[in-house]
């Protein structure tokens, strides 16, 4: 039957349902759609043959909702949706966010916080012992103890405090397979303990044999250098190949974590993304004005996952893992097929690739055997020999992609790495990709400038980017296109102080950037960033790292990466005297702004004193005070 999947009894009652196998509840809208992972799970379960229905953002308040489409026979799977219920409801200063565009009309409000422990609360409420399994990027990222930045804690595992059975970390296709089958045939849940990409609950430890075991919640809530061993131990086992089983413990429990799922085969991949998706948002949901997070993805094609990039600050790592999984050309041609069919597609596609769009191939052929190198970058601090630079396939699908008739234009939006480019040396790669994939503007992320910022963040440094830079403005220039390079920045991240924030004001300044968009680096779960955020501590090295922590401070390096936003004065102002950077403050075109009215500042005095005391800036002698103008 091709249909959305049951939402109501009445929606089960056209499929001659009369009770469910599997009841999925999220913590988005229900999106019929290949980039929400409730549909691939939901759908996959169908092909199974098994009976799905959803419920999609259900009122927490009570039970009432969670029970209207009956008590499941095999098991109730949870999800928070597409992100981290907290990351979805706050900013990085931790203020309420407006909307939500995972919900109807993208209102706010839909959903609690924490949303997989308070679901999972509901559903035990209603049946005790039903088996209850948790999964999704808030499971996934959450499933160790881990730091909490909304509430400045470290947490027990998601796992313990929503009182599930099992959690489903990374992407879950293979894993919903086994348990789905396991659960058929009658396993008590209980005894589930043998399938890879997933974590259990146990008092003893009697059944294990080969594991290692990090510092408890215990430890690693009272301490940082524990804290920092547990995650090292957990960020270097993040392998399906190598990777050993993991114990924590937790009281009176431990949180054992399988090793990670094999990766998907090429075909086991395009049979995911050939179901039969709606590929919009339920019908439902139309009077509020639809789902807004469809728009971005509705006439995109996933080409592949997986990342092996490993940005600091990126979990996905931990969630798709850094091995890549490719759909075949004939997957993604059938697709493009599909879209140019949609009663709204009109004639372009945005987006071909992935969480990074130029990683079609895996980084090695070492990884199918060995797995990823432990404690190693391909990439950083700069490219593998054996690192697998080849553009070509990717070329040739975009080139496909374009044939195909009532395609206008075929756009390349997800990340592209300029690094892996510039060491592939393609000159044909980057033409064609000027040519015909930029929509004038080509997006990229070099994130910081200063050294000591890049190396923490395993970035690319300033002068790869100045040369990407170079060679994307020439091939422009050489194709007679007028298209333009917008770099994204982030402020405050781990190792950046006032120092580092005043050195990439004056990167901005020398290349004429003016970044509309900066963003704070917010410590969401599971991330290499967030734990020298919280333990001031590079775990992979050791090193202590400094940390802007207070609200303030952020703000002044906000500030000063937006120095011409007239709203800013006052604060670059002062992050200029508290970095003793007072030479910027001046009418020379080097000066980042001008001084306050009616006064000129002495640019020979040295820095603030370490107390925090400013030193008094003096009127210059001999030179007339100019009246006041800012630069916009």
């Amino acid at each position: 039957m091709t249909d959305f999947l049951p939402m109501t009894r009445e929606d089960m009652a056209k499929r001659g349902w009369e009770r469910l196998d599997f009841l999925f509840i999220s913590g988005d809208a229900y999106v019929d759609h290949p980039s929400f992972g409730p549909a691939i799970i939901s759908r996959l379960l169908e092909k199974y043959g098994y009976k799905v229905g959803i419920i999609a953002q259900p009122d927490w308040r009570s039970t009432n909702d969670f029970k209207r489409l009956g008590k499941p026979r095999l098991g109730v799977l949870v999800s928070a949706g597409n992100l981290d219920s907290m990351l979805n409801k706050y900013t990085a200063a931790k203020k309420y966010r407006s909307t939500d565009n995972y919900s109807p009309g993208g209102q706010s409000g839909l959903r609690p916080e924490r949303a997989t422990i308070v679901y999972c609360n509901r559903i035990r409420e209603l049946w005790k012992t039903i088996p209850l399994v948790i999964g999704g990027i808030e499971a996934s990222l959450r499933r160790f103890a881990h730091y909490d930045y909304w509430s400045d804690s470290v947490r027990r595992s998601i796992l313990i405090d929503s009182r599930a059975d099992l959690l489903i970390y990374g992407m879950g296709e293979k894993q919903i397979k086994d348990l789905s089958a396991q659960l058929s045939a009658g396993i008590s849940v209980d005894n589930i303990r043998d399938i890879a990409g997933t974590c259990y609950r146990t008092e003893t430890l009697e059944h294990l044999w080969d594991y290692t075991e990090t510092p408890s919640y215990q430890d690693v809530a009272n301490s940082k250098q524990d804290f920092a061993e547990a995650f090292k131990t957990q960020y270097l086992e993040q392998d399906p190949i190598r990777g050993k089983t993991i114990v924590q413990n937790h009281g009176e429990q431990y949180v054992v974590q399988n090793p990670p799922a094999m990766p998907l085969s090429t075909q086991e991949m395009d049979e995911i993304y050939d179901l039969p998706y709606q590929r919009t948002y339920h019908p439902s949901y139309i009077q509020a004005g639809g789902i807004p997070a469809i728009q971005e993805v509705k006439f995109g094609i996933v080409s592949h996952r997986g990342c092996y990039g490993s940005c600091s600050f990126c979990a996905l790592y931990a969630h798709q893992g850094r091995i890549i999984q490719s759909r075949s050309k004939e997957s993604i041609l059938q697709e493009a097929n599909q879209l140019v069919k949609l009663p709204d597609f009109k004639g372009y596609i945005h987006d071909v690739g992935g969480p990074t769009a130029n990683f079609r191939q895996p980084a090695c052929e070492h990884q199918a055997e060995r797995g990823t190198c432990r404690g190693k970058q391909c990439l950083f601090p700069s490219a593998c020999k054996s690192l697998n630079t080849n553009h070509s396939e990717y070329l040739e699908l975009l080139r496909a992609i374009r044939k195909i008739p009532g395609i206008k234009k075929v756009f390349v939006r997800s990340g592209l790495r300029y690094d892996y480019l510039l060491a592939a040396n393609d000159r044909e790669f980057l033409r064609e990709l000027c040519e015909h994939h930029v929509s004038g503007q080509l997006k990229v992320a070099p994130e910081h400038v200063s050294p000591k910022v890049t190396k923490l963040m395993g970035k690319a440094g300033k002068d790869t980017y100045l040369k990407f830079k170079k060679a994307y403005e020439q091939t422009n220039k050489d194709l007679g296109k007028e298209q333009y390079l917008v770099p994204y920045f982030m402020s405050s991240h781990p190792g950046a102080g006032l120092k580092e924030a005043v050195e990439l004001a004056e990167f901005l300044r020398d290349t004429g950037y003016n970044p509309e968009q900066v963003q704070d680096f917010i410590p969401s779960p599971g991330s290499l960033s967030t734990c020298m955020y919280y333990t001031g501590i590079n775990p992979l090295t050791g090193e202590k790292v400094y940390v802007a922590k207070s609200p303030h401070d952020k703000r002044l390096q906000r500030a000063l990466l937006q120095y011409r936003d007239p709203k800013n004065y006052e604060l670059v102002h002062e992050a200029l005297i508290s970095a003793g950077r007072p030479d910027l403050i001046g009418y020379e075109p080097r000066c980042l702004i001008r001084p306050r009215q009616n006064k000129q500042y002495d640019t020979s005095s040295g820095p603030a004193e370490k107390s925090g005391k400013q030193r008094r800036l003096t009127p210059a002698r001999g030179k007339p005070v100019k009246k006041q103008t800012r630069r916009s």
